[in-house]
């Protein structure tokens, strides 16, 4: 008896809880449907009540919310470690490979140091001076839509002469054309009045770097047979004795139909601070350094 009732028991219990089942799904759209809407009026509603419950409402479910989000966050952490630890190995072993070819490099260059020292000693060569520098800062464009140049804050008072060059990290920006006593002006590269000696740094064939107001100067005056290539590095002559030789300018960018174009090293939109180099062959002007300004190039 106590079984048969045990079981009609649980057969009320069971036709009970499906009937609740049963109105749940077919009122669920019903109810979501209601507190959505119920939901929006009190987003919408502006009373300090309604502004209580919601702020009430969303204190109680940030438990909820905070428990439902951390794994989600920590899954999104360890996706980051792993994708960090992969790119770490990459760029170690990119590095390591690096760092070889520059020690090649570094003992190389400490060798071919040596013989050079070597040779001059031989030879009796006479070194040319090395340049101080003036820091300056760049304080304006000067030009307009067909001159390239920008103002410098620095002048005559600081040691600053017509015809100076003027370099920053990246290499040679152009020379000055204009001084006052605190202020100055360079002509950039790419202006169409600049004219600069270069040669190919490999090959040393030499020619005139000239600008025609585009962001790429051309080489003019170059011999028939010149032996240039994009990619090639451009580098003052030192012709004329105004400009130290060697000064990076930028690479060829490219050749068509005898036209060649050189992509400077410097990013025009970037330009800040610079230096201008004082630097003067023996006897051909008087040595006047600046003082309070100027320092050794390194």
């Amino acid at each position: 008896m106590a079984t048969t009732r045990q079981k009609r028991g649980s057969i009320r219990v069971s036709n009970i809880t499906g009937t609740i089942k049963a109105w749940l799904q077919r009122f669920a759209f019903v109810l979501l449907a209601g507190t959505a809407l119920t939901l929006m009026i009190l987003g919408k509603a502006d009373s300090p009540a309604v502004e209580r419950l919601r702020v009430t409402i969303t204190d109680a479910a940030m438990p909820v919310l905070e428990v439902l989000t951390h794994p989600i966050v920590s899954v999104n952490a360890v996706v980051d470690t792993v994708s960090d630890l992969v790119y770490l190995r990459s760029e170690n072993t990119r590095l390591r490979a690096e760092n070889e070819r520059l020690r090649g490099w570094h003992d190389a260059a400490r060798l071919l140091e040596q013989e050079n020292i070597a040779f001059r000693d031989l030879l009796g060569f006479v070194a040319d001076p090395q340049p101080v520098f003036i820091s300056a800062r760049v304080i304006g464009d000067s030009g307009g839509a067909f001159v390239r140049s920008q103002l410098l804050n620095a002048g005559a008072a600081d040691g600053v002469r017509n015809g100076q060059a003027v370099v920053n990290g990246d290499g040679l920006v152009g020379r000055i054309v204009n001084t006052g006593e605190r202020s100055s002006r360079v002509l950039l590269l790419t202006d169409l009045n600049s004219r600069i000696p270069v040669a190919a740094e490999t090959s040393r064939v030499r020619g005139i770097l000239a600008g025609d107001n585009t962001d790429n100067p051309r080489l003019d005056f170059l011999p028939v047979d010149a032996d240039l290539k994009p990619g090639d590095r451009i580098v003052t002559t030192g012709r004329g004795g105004m400009l130290p030789p060697g000064l990076p300018v930028g690479i060829v960018a490219s050749i068509e139909d005898g036209l060649i174009l050189v992509e400077p090293f410097i990013d025009w939109g970037k330009l800040e601070y610079v230096r201008v180099l004082d630097y003067v062959l023996p006897g051909m002007l008087p040595t006047t350094r600046a003082a309070g300004r100027a320092g050794p190039l390194p």
